[in-house]
């Protein structure tokens, strides 16, 4: 794999380099679906608190965080983010990243759809300038051209610090790294899907255009919707979660061969099950996981992953209990 990260140690904690970048990253990347949604106000400020606690230093959201809860529009999670800003005096040590491109009215990758979801989500976070901003899905009716040229401007303008892509083709991803070489807009990194449920996509596909093009990788459901904690032995203990929805489609046998490889591994490690998922993922080159919590005492597990270290053995059985995923 081409290099996207450089590692180096401050005291006793792992960070990595954003490419194109000055962002210096802890390795796992704080997922902000849960806020507004599973976590109210006051537990996601308790786990931002945590989370900055432990040496945590980036947050994921998007606009469209979390439309699909009953009740909710979108922006709800952008909004409690703005508050913790606010109560916390700016909180300058967290760098931020959203995206847009899937919340009506502004879907789509055109000039007036994206600078109005640019504008929107800034008033919701409260801030000048958003640290990374996602093209959260590709628009075949925009040419990545235009694509880039809006996001130059928006640079120029000051309102976003650097592009990222999510949920791109292969093809349009290579054509937009291509075109975007000596632009200020070149992607500093990408959002695939990735982990040991869902690997044949990233590793056929995206992570090719990744060697080529050295970006930083933050995959997200890195923990496939929570099946990878561990804590499901079957489908039927999905049923009432909050989760469930997400996580149905995953829940098959040979999901859950995995989840029990994964137990097995992390009972001779010591080590809890996301706490390896995760480890797998950094084995496997990429820059920072996105998991979420809605606890702080779930943190922990997801924290350790950057420093333990899973041998050739842990890593092969790890790769052949999720083979059919590859």
């Amino acid at each position: 794999m081409g290099l996207r990260y450089i590692w180096h140690i401050e005291g006793a904690t792992p960070m990595a380099v954003i490419p194109g970048t000055d962002f210096d990253i802890f390795p796992l990347n704080l997922g902000g679906n849960t806020f507004g949604w599973t976590t109210d106000e006051q537990q996601s400020f308790a786990v931002l608190d945590a989370f900055r606690e432990a040496g945590g230093n980036f947050v994921d959201t998007a606009d469209m965080y979390s439309v699909w809860a009953e009740g909710n529009a979108g922006g709800e999670s952008e909004r409690v983010l703005g508050a913790y800003l606010r109560a916390r005096g700016g909180a300058d040590d967290l760098i931020i990243a959203t995206k847009s491109g899937a919340l009506e009215p502004h879907t789509g990758r055109t000039r007036t759809a994206t600078t109005a979801a640019v504008d929107a989500s800034l008033t919701r976070l409260g801030v000048d300038t958003i640290d990374i901003f996602y093209h959260h899905h590709d628009d075949d009716s925009v040419s990545i051209g235009e694509q880039i040229a809006i996001a130059e401007d928006l640079i120029a303008a000051g309102k976003i610090r650097h592009l990222a892509l999510s949920n791109y083709s292969p093809q349009r991803l290579r054509e937009f790294f291509e075109q975007s070489a000596d632009s200020p807009a070149r992607p500093v990194a990408v959002q695939p899907q990735y982990n040991l449920l869902a690997r044949r996509d990233y590793e056929t596909g995206i992570r090719p255009v990744v060697d080529e093009f050295g970006p930083a990788v933050f995959p997200y459901f890195a923990l496939a919707s929570g099946l990878l904690t561990g804590k499901y032995s079957s489908r039927a203990d999905l049923e009432g979660r909050a989760r469930q929805g997400f996580a149905e489609g995953l829940a098959t046998d040979d999901a859950f061969v995995v989840v029990n490889e994964l137990r097995a591994v992390a009972g001779e490690l010591g080590a809890a099950p996301a706490t390896v998922a995760l480890a797998w993922l950094l084995a496997r080159g990429v820059t920072a996981p996105i998991a979420s919590a809605t606890r702080v005492d779930q943190l922990p597990d997801l924290m350790a992953a950057p420093t333990l270290v899973l041998d050739d053995a842990h890593l092969t059985r790890l790769d052949n209990a999720s083979a059919a995923f590859a």
